[in-house]
């Protein structure tokens, strides 16, 4: 196959070098010394799933040869600007690879003769340096959407991820349940903490519960169907929706305890160390954009959006207590 991978960083880089492990042949577009480095030596890839150093070609310009698949890996809020330049490929499938809402509208803007499937990761992958890909958390992806997208990425990510992959009937509510667990995003990027150090922070584990008691909230009021992502299903959530906050702090120690012991950075915090914009607009944001057009209270989501965009501006960590109490501050 020929497959272009628009923002090879962690997910994208993991995707494109588990395709060229594969024999495909596989084009990356990605920025700075991470882009050098690929021209140079290719994409180291460690951890997890092994070691290896995956050839792929890093694009100059965009291809005329027709591609078999585009995957959209960058940060959702980029979606539209990424896209852009890639009107040519209208009509080739896209596999959309991101953490919150907004890249699937992205592309049906831009490409609207492409048909559009979704990925949700449950791998934690880290970009530890240019050009060099760590797996620190080897689990599986949930994938769903259009049926001509899907024909073509399933047998792809059969092949090459090492990893169970699961086909959602409903994607969109697999997609909610994945902003519910991606709640855990925004605290490390404000204190600079681990996801597991974050959870095991008796503070903030009542901030992240309190977060995520408001998404299963808008989630139900929008009507979303939870779908399973790993271990959280709607079982789960049906324990928070009656639980509270006692019931999500415990579905946030699970989540925890199975990224296992390597410290898990999440995405936001990678992209603060990197001095780039998170996709807290993609994913808190969302929560409250859509609690405000259905009438459910977000503050906790709202300050964490807010508290996020600091760290954007400063790159000053919070500490712990002083991140609890400005996320619930009334």
């Amino acid at each position: 196959m020929r497959i272009a991978v628009i923002g090879a960083g962690a997910v994208g880089g993991l995707m494109a070098a588990l395709a060229a492990r594969a024999g495909h042949d596989v084009l990356v577009t990605a920025r700075g010394e991470h882009a050098a480095a690929i021209a140079s030596a290719g994409l180291h890839v460690d951890g997890g799933w092994g070691e290896w150093v995956a050839a792929v070609e890093l694009a100059t310009s965009i291809p005329n040869r027709p591609l078999d698949l585009t995957v959209l890996a960058t940060k959702a809020h980029d979606s539209a600007s990424a896209l852009d330049a890639w009107r040519a490929h209208d009509g080739t499938p896209v596999l959309v690879l991101q953490n919150g809402l907004g890249g699937e509208q992205a592309v049906r803007d831009a490409l609207p003769h492409s048909p559009v499937a979704i990925g949700l990761a449950l791998f934690a992958v880290s970009l530890t340096g240019p050009g060099r890909i760590t797996v620190t958390g080897p689990n599986g992806l949930t994938l769903g959407g259009d049926p001509a997208a899907v024909a073509v990425a399933e047998p792809l990510l059969r092949a090459t991820l090492p990893a169970e992959l699961v086909i959602a009937d409903d994607i969109h509510g697999a997609q909610f349940t994945k902003l519910l667990v991606n709640q855990v995003n925004a605290l490390p990027a404000i204190t600079g903490l681990s996801v597991q150090q974050t959870v095991a922070d008796p503070a903030l584990r009542a901030v992240l519960a309190r977060g995520m008691v408001e998404t299963v909230a808008v989630g139900d009021a929008v009507g979303v169907a939870w779908g399973r992502i790993g271990a959280v299903d709607a079982e789960a959530v049906a324990r928070v929706r009656a639980g509270g906050t006692a019931a999500a702090a415990e579905l946030a120690e699970l989540l925890a305890a199975g990224m296992g012991d390597v410290p898990n950075p999440a995405s936001m915090l990678q992209s603060i160390r990197r001095g780039r914009t998170t996709e807290v607009d993609a994913i808190n944001g969302a929560v409250v954009a859509l609690g405000a057009q259905h009438g459910v209270p977000t503050p906790v989501n709202a300050a964490l959006v807010a508290l996020v965009h600091e760290l954007e501006r400063s790159s000053v960590f919070l500490s712990p207590s002083d991140t609890a109490a400005r996320a619930t501050a009334p």
